[in-house]
């Protein structure tokens, strides 16, 4: 147990890590993505061929891994462009929005009961942010688009929480994987035309970009996945959540370790990031709560 527990950890720093590989290559983010996801993709074939598993699905259902594909794509290109635009810092405190956009969105794309202490929750990250935008002025681009990739990303998630029940794991990600580099690459013209100043695509990578690339497909994305979908088996859904909530956390002391005094920031964004830090933490702690109020209700029913 305490091995899976550790190796949890290790997957959630990876994720953490992934913001300060997209600062350290030098391509610019659609074509970060588009080289991100093609690896993976290869990555994911391979998987699927050691393992022997079924990898064909229904055409219908096909195009409809893809089309989530390519939110997952905008999500990434978003994510790392907010990294270039702020510092890695700023990108994960906004980042950390993302349990205050799931709260909103399920209950409209899932038809669930919204949840009072959702609601204080997301308020109190409004105040976090409010306090980070506050505190580093000359860096709200980068945090609002790092929101707006925290947006995507809930999306994503809440698509995926229906599409997971029907497909095995490994699968979907990898038709996933597919749909995001096929829908750069289909991109690419209209992008090339009208948002690289003329210079068209830089799809030429540096040799350390290789390194970091393989690094950001390989573990963060292939065998992080891979390995996180082999502990669910094991963990409880609360030990998961509640690690991977982390994420932003390792991310943050990962940035400071490594770039120093780039990332140093002022107290008010640090007040802020706990704010927001400590709503995403408290989050499936109240969950897990209100989920054994609801079992002792529904046992109490039945005893009447």
């Amino acid at each position: 147990m305490l091995k899976d527990y550790l190796r949890l950890h290790f997957i959630v720093l990876l994720w953490g890590f992934t913001a300060i590989l997209g600062k350290l290559i030098s391509v610019p983010p659609v074509e970060l993505v588009f080289w991100r996801t093609l690896l993976a993709s290869a990555g994911l074939a391979g998987l699927l061929m050691m393992r022997k598993q079924e990898w064909r699905v229904a055409p219908a259902e096909a195009l409809r891994l893809l089309g989530v594909g390519a939110l997952v794509a905008t999500h990434w290109i978003t994510f790392f462009l907010a990294a270039r635009l702020s510092s890695v810092s700023v990108c994960l405190a906004g980042m950390a929005t993302l349990a205050l956009w799931t709260s909103l969105l399920e209950p409209l794309l899932l038809w669930r009961r919204i949840r009072a202490y959702e609601v204080g929750l997301g308020l109190l990250t409004m105040v976090g942010l409010y306090l980070v935008s506050q505190a580093e002025l000359d860096q709200l681009l980068g945090l609002g688009v790092a929101v707006i990739s925290a947006g995507l990303s809930a999306l994503f998630s809440v698509v995926n929480s229906q599409l997971v029940k029907k497909h095995a794991p490994l699968r979907l990600t990898f038709y996933e994987m597919l749909g995001a580099c096929g829908s750069i690459a289909l991109f690419f013209p209209i992008y090339s035309h009208f948002y690289t100043n003329g210079t068209g695509l830089q799809l030429a990578l540096k040799p350390m970009d290789w390194l970091w690339l393989l690094l950001l497909a390989g573990f963060c994305t292939v065998y992080a996945f891979s390995s996180s979908v082999e502990l669910m088996k094991r963990l409880s859904a609360f030990v998961i959540n509640l690690t991977i909530n982390l994420e932003p956390v390792y991310g943050i002391l990962l940035a400071v370790l490594i770039f120093g005094s780039q990332e140093k920031m002022s107290g008010g964004f640090y007040l802020g990031t706990l704010v927001i830090l400590f709503s995403v933490l408290i989050h499936p702690v109240l969950d897990q709560w209100a989920a054994r109020r609801r079992r002792k209700a529904e046992a109490a029913e039945i005893m009447v």
